[in-house]
This record gives structure tokens, sequence and C-alpha cells, in this order.
């Protein structure tokens, strides 16, 4: 054989070998894009998984803290109504003093005393607001505004004309009051 036949087939030989060994690369980065494509799918998953994670227990949060409140202002409607009774005691008591039957009056008394820690143990609380103390709206309804008695009482409380109570933190009724001016 001559030289130029040996080198040929040896080309050949060479061209074969590189061609097999391309093959079994191509194999292996098809099995490297399967694996890797299977890690891209699991991290997808995994991301997928913790959002939905993260949503449910945002979502857990909110209908706690929903159901908190509820559970907090659920009585309000019936304590709302409930209050005119309670200043109907107020009135029946102070005329009750006038009169000349004490049994009676002491009776009415327990009641009411009754009835208001039934309230306060269900979370109603009277809005403290009294006779020279400073004017505010956020807490205070206004209902009439007067020449001040004194000096002292300018911008402040006058009369408190009806009681105000709050459930909770949030009040329920606003005291009713007069404004010295």
């Amino acid at each position: 054989m001559s030289d130029k036949q040996n080198t040929e087939e040896f080309d050949e030989v060479l061209d074969q070998d590189q061609t097999e060994t391309t093959s079994e690369n191509n194999i292996e980065q098809e099995e490297l894009s399967v694996e890797e494509q299977l890690r891209e799918d699991l991290a997808k998953e995994k991301d997928k998984f913790l959002r939905l994670f993260a949503e449910f227990e945002n979502f857990k949060r909110r209908t706690s803290k929903e159901r908190m409140e509820l559970f907090k202002t659920a009585g309000q409607e019936i304590m709302v109504s409930m209050l005119p009774v309670l200043d109907d005691f107020e009135r029946a008591l102070k005329e009750m003093a006038k009169s000349e039957d004490k049994e009676m009056f002491k009776g009415v008394e327990l009641i009411r005393v009754k009835f208001r820690e039934t309230l306060k143990n269900k979370g109603l609380e009277e809005v403290g607001a009294e006779a020279g103390d400073v004017f505010d709206a956020d807490i205070h309804e206004a209902i009439t505004q007067i020449p001040a008695p004194s000096k002292k009482l300018k911008g402040k409380i006058v009369d408190v004309v009806e009681k105000g109570f709050k459930l909770g933190d949030k009040i329920i009724r606003h005291p009713k009051v007069v404004v010295g001016n």
C-alpha cells in the first residue's frame, strides 16, 4: 500500500471515530438536557408550591383577623338596642330618689347594677365625659353650644345630655354634650 492510501484509510478511521464521539456527545447532551429539563420542572414546581403556601398562610391570617373582629363586634347591634334601657334605668333612679320608698329604690338599683355589669362583661364600656372636660370632636358629639358660664368653660363641656359607650375599641354611641363658647 502506498502512503497515500494509508493516509486516506487513516483519515476515514479518524472521521468515523469523530462521528461516533459526536454521537456519544449528542446522547450525553440529550441526557443532560433531559436532566436539566427535570431540574427546571422541579424548580418551577417548588416555586409554585412556595407561592401557594404563602398565599394560604396570608388567607389564614386574614380570615383569623376577620373572625376576631366579628367576635368583638358580634353583639354590637344588641348592645346598641340595650342602651336606651340603661338610660331609662338612670332616669327612673333619679325620680325614685325623690320618693320616700327607699326599698323600691334599692331594688331597682340592684337590677340596674346587675344589668350594667352584664353588659360590661360583654365588653361594653362607658366613654368618660364630664362637665369641665375639654371637648374632643372625635369622641364627643356636640348637640348645642351655649355662652360659657365662666371663662374656664370656654371650649369645654358644660353639660352631658347622654352618656357615650364603646364596645371594645369602637365607640358605638358618642356622648352627647353641651359645649360652652
